[in-house]
């Protein structure tokens, strides 16, 4: 039988060329090239070409292979989960030239240190040896890294998620994959890529596979952050207003807000709005307030609506406007935002910045009252008690202050107690009038009845 014809070698171009002339192993008429005798990294293909290019950049970046042994071990630390080697800041890449910070320094595997920036552009073109020192091979970018990472996360997520195992107390295969998924993601991080640092973030906060730590949770905020991660810049301003693994600080809040607001993050926004509002960290300043409240409220945020509405209302820095607190709380009211639904309906009770309307009234204290707001539950009782704009109705009525009564409402019980003890809309019972007016009395004074116009809430909390 013929043997087969064996393949003719060809130059690999993947393979070693020559640190200045580029001239890869192989070449026709190219003798073997040889290493660098002090750092061993760099080849060359003629004594000319060494000469040449330690006289260009090489004498500056030679490293003798035992003193570069501690290096190693330090990038291999950094990929591990320590930050970038502080004595790299204010060297200069070897790439684009320009000077490095510790936040965008990028260490390869052979410890010459490059921007991550840099090393990503090389990658978007096809290159696989980067470092213009010493030609090593690029290791998985930190997008790769990232997203293997994640995908082991998800694969323990949904088992939480399914309530199969719970995040106190992992099997030990759910374990491993978590451990895998943070050691990627701090990988990641490291290199440069903020939603790592997020995810890092994420799962200290919580507890998740790991020891719950406010203070990594911060640190690795704090990384993602100053990379200029929006998300990460609004989580880190809340970590300040707290206290949460970093000093309180309402002005550092402020500046991380701004930051991420900046940027266009809607809860970012929003909160700004109620620290200028309020004055928390900056000088009060209804002007700012009222920016930030619209920034957030024009992207659709219920509660920045809501909060533009009360500046409206009461005239917070600049001229009073029903008209415009009615708009805003209608948006937000559309949205199903209950305490809205409550607000507009009694604009149109009273006809302030809205046309009055009992339908509208009616329609939007049952919306609210749909969803559980007590004060909404009470008014729609006393609409059908008194038959203001729909039949009137004693069952209907008690049905409504049953369910505000159900909910600790002092003047719906007040109002149960009458209904059993005079058998309006309900049977009547001395036994449960008597229970009902126990009730209110067991919150205070029972004689004080609650005034059946509409009265205002309370402002509404902010998001911080």
């Amino acid at each position: 039988m013929m043997a087969e014809k064996k393949n003719k070698k060809v130059p690999d171009p993947s393979g070693k060329v020559c640190g200045n002339c580029m001239v890869p192993e192989g070449h026709p008429n190219s003798p073997k090239l040889s290493a660098c005798a002090r750092c061993g990294l760099v080849v060359y293909c003629s004594r000319d070409c060494q000469r040449a290019h330690w006289r260009a950049n090489h004498k500056q970046h030679c490293i003798a292979k035992a003193d570069r042994v501690p290096e190693q071990q330090q990038s291999l630390s950094a990929n591990q989960g320590s930050t970038t080697r502080s004595g790299n800041v204010g060297e200069k890449c070897a790439i684009c030239l320009d000077q490095l910070t510790d936040a965008s320094a990028f260490t390869l595997p052979c410890t010459h240190v490059f921007h991550g920036t840099c090393v990503a552009e090389l990658r978007k073109l096809g290159v696989t040896q980067v470092c213009p020192l010493c030609r090593v091979p690029l290791p998985p970018g930190a997008e790769k890294v990232y997203e293997d990472a994640t995908f082991r996360y998800m694969i323990v997520h949904q088992l939480v998620a399914r309530g199969y195992v719970s995040w106190s107390r992992l099997p030990a295969a759910a374990q491993i994959e978590i451990n895998a998924a943070i050691t990627g993601w701090r990988t990641a991080a490291n290199d440069g890529y903020p939603q790592a640092a997020f995810m890092l973030g994420l799962m200290y906060q919580g507890g998740r596979g790991v020891v719950q730590s406010y203070v990594k949770a911060a640190r690795w905020y704090k990384k993602a952050a100053d990379q200029g991660h929006p998300k990460v810049q609004f989580n880190l301003a809340v970590t300040s207003q707290h206290g949460r693994g970093v000093a309180q600080s309402n002005v550092e809040a402020a500046r991380w807000y701004t930051k991420a607001a900046e940027q266009g993050d809607l809860e970012a926004q929003g909160n700004l709005g109620a620290v200028y509002k309020h004055g928390i960290g900056v000088t009060q300043n209804y002007e700012e307030a009222e920016k930030w409240f619209k920034k957030a409220a024009d992207q659709g945020d219920a509660q920045a609506q809501y909060n533009l509405g009360a500046l409206f209302e009461g005239g917070y820095g600049g001229a009073r406007s029903e008209m415009e607190a009615a708009r805003w709380y209608k948006k937000a009211a559309d949205q199903g935002d209950a305490e809205c639904q409550f607000k507009i309906a009694f604009f149109h009770e009273s006809g302030r910045g809205v046309a009055q309307s009992g339908k509208e009234v009616a329609k939007w204290y049952r919306k609210a009252a749909d969803q559980g707001f007590i004060a909404a539950q009470y008014n729609l009782g006393c609409m059908y008690e008194h038959g203001f704009a729909v039949a009137q109705s004693n069952e209907d009525a008690a049905r409504w202050f049953r369910k505000a009564a159900d909910q600790g409402d002092k003047g719906a019980q007040l109002k149960m107690g009458a209904a059993f003890q005079h058998g309006r809309g309900v049977a009547q019972s001395e036994v449960e009038a008597a229970r009902w007016f126990k009730k209110a009395a067991e919150q205070g004074d029972a004689e004080v009845q609650r005034n059946q116009d509409i009265s205002f809430v309370a402002p509404k909390p902010n998001i911080f």
